[in-house]
């Protein structure tokens, strides 16, 4: 069995700064450390419980590349959706789809990064089975 100590989502971005500018401005994730020198430097952010890593570059966003493959998305989860579509419409981010209560009882807000990597916004309702914890 691997037994794993931590772990990222390590993203290889078209243009580097423009996707620091977005993940660090616009979704105001706070840098856990950064690495190398330049414009290809490493940022490594904090999402929750894991890392999202931006470093190197890629090529470009085409279909095949890792940065833009529609089999990849990021899941981050929210403690208030509205508030996060509020903010983040008013920040310039394009909202691809607004949030909405998905039969499955989460509320889903999707964006994409500048690479166009598909973002899940969710918060999980207070009633949600996620949420429950038997005994407590």
């Amino acid at each position: 069995m691997v037994h794993v100590l931590s772990s990222r989502v390590l993203l290889r971005p078209t243009d580097p700064d423009r996707s620091r500018a977005f993940y660090g401005e616009r979704l105001g994730l706070a840098v856990h450390r950064e690495f190398g020198t330049g414009p290809e430097r490493g940022t490594v952010y904090f999402l929750g419980g894991g890392f999202l890593e931006l470093s190197g570059r890629a090529e470009s966003s085409s279909p095949s590349s890792s940065s833009s493959s529609p089999d990849v998305r990021l899941w981050l989860q929210v403690e208030d959706i509205a508030v996060a579509h509020e903010e983040l419409a008013a920040g310039g981010v394009d909202i691809v789809r607004p949030p909405v209560l998905e039969p499955w009882g989460l509320l889903e807000m999707w964006i994409a990064d500048p690479d166009g990597t598909p973002i899940v916004l969710v918060e999980v309702p207070a009633e949600h089975p996620l949420r429950y914890r038997p005994g407590i």
